[in-house]
């Protein structure tokens, strides 16, 4: 590529300070350090640069050997959405679990064990937690990463998750505003619309938002949804009427305003990612977030010739950019202000579940949030090894396909000998049953209420084994059925743990 500009100049160490690129590998490539050195002020994490606690904590030390006050973001939202334990599942049960629970100091504890983490790793922006309030029950991405479907419950745990997160230094990224819980659409695969007037939004979009921003949260991250009664024509992370009009203006946040990532297609379909970025600056945005996956150099180059061509020609004011590099440093001055005064306790064993205080409270949270419905007949405690058959429909591209869910190896933990194995929406019953023999069934399935075919596969097989113990770990929508129903409301390890728990009656 050729590049238009040099790494010295004022505007072009802003271009690259709004920047929150990623990575590919467990060690910083020498083109991320020395980009750092020009400017670069953030880098974002993925589950790929993260293999243990004591290399990420040596990853992080080696950016800040290049700048001591670079911002290190993450996407860890704890349940179904996980980097730090991305494949093993997180210790955490996430937010769905944690509003059906409904108790803010548990959300709270959760939430500052989790950042505490993050803090001793030398991770220090959480693009978490989400804020959405899920009124659609068929949403394909947001769903249990959602505290729930009421918008009062969503804000105090919104509230509580900040804090807790804000309590350790780690600056909480309050998002996907202005909401992303009436969606049918996911936005990493297309444009989602919202075509719902402003009283609602204000009544029930907005509500968390209000009280995430009231409750200090360091940073707040956009949306790529298309909201018709705020701009007909332009997503969220690209309007001015939402960012500046909305969030700034009418809502009062003065804190770093962050996109989602603009690989998504939403953004980079119609728009394309230079454009798009140039486009989000101007509308208000601080920090572009890309790197879930374009991961390279030429990406960051990219990005940044692009706002300097903007600036140069007159489309992106010189001081909008400015002001966002400025908002930028002046976060990473706080988290540096809070890592210094944290110093002191490093990565290790305090770091494994269960070992610090506090340690089990993700275990404690997931027990709390299960709900055990009995079936007709009284439960019989599964006592021989069992057959887990799992119903598993695609992930979504937040959650990904590298966490393993479920409760089978859990199960194993309590029953050895206990098999598994998975089933799509093309699997006949009969073949979970030739593999189950004689073995006990448990049925584990996800958001049931959103796939026929794996409704219809839990009516056949209750037909033909009505013992069959059933764990729904997603939404908790379809009626319970079978011997014993038990709402996990959520994927996380730590839920299937939970579930495993009571199925083999410890």
């Amino acid at each position: 590529m050729t590049t238009l500009v040099t790494g010295t100049d004022t505007l072009t160490r802003d271009a690259l300070t709004v920047l929150q690129p990623g990575f590919v590998g467990t060690t910083a490539p020498d083109w991320l350090l020395r980009r750092i050195g020009e400017g670069l002020s953030s880098v974002g994490l993925f589950g790929r640069n993260i293999v243990a606690p004591d290399q990420l904590a040596a990853l992080t030390a080696r950016l800040r050997a290049e700048r001591d006050d670079v911002l290190v973001a993450i996407d860890e939202e704890g349940g179904d959405v996980t980097r730090l334990e991305v494949k093993e599942g997180s210790s955490f049960p996430g937010n769905y679990a944690l509003g059906s629970v409904d108790d803010v100091e548990l959300t709270r504890a959760v939430a500052r064990e989790l950042g505490r983490r993050l803090a001793e790793c030398g991770v220090d922006l959480n693009w978490a937690p989400s804020a959405d309030v899920n009124s659609n029950a068929d949403n394909p991405v947001i769903g249990v990463r959602s505290f729930g479907a009421d918008p009062d419950l969503v804000a105090r745990h919104t509230v509580a998750y900040v804090d807790g997160l804000q309590s350790v230094g780690v600056a909480a990224c309050t998002k996907h505003f202005p909401g992303h819980g009436d969606t049918n659409v996911d936005s990493h695969h297309a444009l989602p619309r919202i075509d719902v007037d402003l009283a609602t939004l204000h009544v029930r979009e907005l509500v968390p938002f209000r009280a995430a921003i009231a409750a200090g949260s360091k940073a707040v991250m956009s949306a790529h949804i298309l909201l018709s009664a705020l701009d007909p024509d332009r997503p969220a992370t690209l309007s001015p009427q939402i960012l500046t009009g909305l969030l700034r203006q009418e809502l009062g946040f003065e804190g770093l305003i962050v996109t989602d990532g603009m690989e998504m297609q939403a953004i980079s379909s119609t728009y394309g990612i230079e454009r798009g970025s140039v486009l989000a600056i101007a509308a208000g945005a601080d920090a572009i977030c890309v790197g879930g996956g374009l991961a390279d150099e030429d990406t960051v180059l990219r990005l940044r010739d692009a706002l300097v061509t903007a600036v140069r020609t007159g489309e992106l004011p010189e001081e909008r950019l400015a002001d966002a590099a400025a908002r930028v440093r002046a976060l990473a001055a706080w988290t540096q202000a809070h890592r210094v005064r944290g110093a002191g306790s490093g990565p290790g064993a305090a770091s494994q579940e269960g070992t610090a205080p506090g340690a089990d409270v993700g275990l404690v949270a997931a027990r709390r949030a299960l709900r055990i419905t009995p079936g007709r007949s009284p439960y019989m405690s599964v006592t021989g090894a069992p057959y887990v058959a799992s119903f598993t429909p695609v992930a979504n591209f937040a959650v990904g396909d590298e966490t393993p869910w479920g409760i089978a190896a859990e199960l194993a933990r309590l029953l050895p000998g206990t098999e598994t194995g998975s089933y799509g929406a093309e699997d006949p019953v009969d073949a979970v049953l030739a593999a189950a023999g004689e073995r006990r069934v448990v049925a584990v399935v996800r958001d049931a209420h959103r796939h026929p075919w794996m409704s219809g596969a839990l009516d056949a097989l209750l037909v033909a084994r009505p013992d069959t113990v059933v764990v729904e770990m997603g939404l908790n929508e379809s009626e319970p059925r079978g011997a014993l129903h038990i709402a996990t409301h959520g994927a996380a390890r730590v839920c299937g743990r939970a579930a495993a728990e009571v199925i083999a009656g410890r």
